[in-house]
């Protein structure tokens, strides 16, 4: 930058040379703390410049005029210099921060899954197929209820247990007649009885309602099939023969089943009808209660209260019901040890049907 001492006035050219260096230093400062490092030795108070201001008394008026013009002008041009490198390394170093310091909140879907069928649904229509390659035809009913169909029709007497408020799910009690939540789809065969179109071969799938401690068997809500079968001549021999053929195209030959003497009021004789616990294969465990048997359901032949309360002559035609939940079907079908898995929602089990 040329020579000079201690508060002497620059060489020629001194003053150029310094500006060039300071601007170059100052382009070149890598980071805002490096740049502040250079800056008091080139225009702070450890720099050539402030000596140069210090030796402006020893000149004479025009050259101190002339001098001092040159050195703020300077001065101010390696300010604004320094001013805007510091403005560009302190944006590199905000987004350098910034993007150090990111986090990526974007959410990536996992791989998306096709839905189906709950394994209820599935066993459903399973089960309809089987009865429509019977001959049956699928009928429905409304779950919500009067107890004339719920009840009266099936010839369940008042003093039924069923009918109690602790049992049943009613909605609205009145002077004639009240509502309820369907207890069975056994009333789908009062309406079918109704129709007048005889004879009848069909099945009423749909979901049911009682006031169940759910456990592992039992739930407030689930779903039961009715059949009802309304012919000439129509016997009990039929309708085991039926039982145990839909018994065997859903569980195949090692499952069999039995019907137990039962009582239901509306079917005369009635049995319940069981099979081996898919769960045990018979040896007894905590879904069967250690029977080593699992309950579907009830059936029997229709009694005549109920043919007769529909307007159907009972001497002339006869004919057989069953009801059975489809839920513990299922469970039976696929060895479930609990009912309440059916209604927990854990993609976990759900996924496996």
């Amino acid at each position: 930058m040329g020579s000079m001492t201690a508060d002497s006035p620059p060489g020629p050219g001194a003053l150029d040379a310094h500006e060039r260096r300071a601007a170059e230093l100052i382009g070149a400062a890598e980071d805002l703390a490096a740049l502040e490092g250079l800056l008091p030795e080139l225009i702070g108070r450890r720099s050539p410049l402030t000596a140069w201001k210090r030796s402006l008394g020893t000149l004479v008026p025009d050259e101190r005029r002339s001098l001092g013009l040159s050195l703020n002008q300077v001065v101010a041009r390696l300010d604004a210099l320094a001013e805007q490198r510091r403005s560009a390394l302190g944006e590199a170093e905000h987004l350098a921060r910034i993007q150090a310091e990111r986090m990526d909140l974007t959410e990536v879907p996992s791989q998306s899954l096709s839905g189906h069928l709950h394994l209820v649904t599935q066993v459903r229509e399973e089960l309809e197929d089987v009865f429509v390659g019977m001959g049956y035809e699928i009928a429905d009913g409304p779950e919500a209820e009067t107890e004339w169909y719920n009840f009266t029709a099936l010839n369940v007497p008042r003093d039924h247990p069923a009918r109690s408020m602790q049992d049943s799910f009613y909605l609205a009690a009145g002077d004639l007649e009240s509502f309820l939540l369907r207890t069975q789809t056994s009333p789908g065969q009062v309406r079918l009885l109704e129709r007048g179109k005889l004879p009848i071969y069909a099945v009423v799938p749909g979901r049911v309602y009682r006031r169940d401690t759910a456990d592992a068997r039992h739930l407030p809500v689930f779903h039961q099939i009715e059949g009802i079968v309304v012919d000439h001549g129509v016997t009990f021999g039929d309708l085991a023969g039926t039982v145990d053929t839909f018994v065997r195209a859903i569980f195949g030959d090692e499952i069999n089943s039995r019907l137990r003497p039962a009582y239901f009021p509306f079917t005369e004789p009635s049995a319940e009808f069981e099979i081996t616990c898919t769960i045990c294969r018979g040896s007894g465990c905590r879904t069967c209660s250690q029977t080593g048997w699992i309950e579907l359901g009830g059936c029997g032949m229709i009694h005549p209260a109920v043919l007769e309360a529909t307007g159907v002559d009972s001497e002339e035609w006869t004919g057989f019901a069953f009801g059975f939940g489809i839920d513990r079907l299922a469970m039976m079908r696929h060895e479930i040890e609990d009912i309440r898995s059916f209604i927990e929602n854990d993609v976990r089990f759900l996924t496996q049907f």
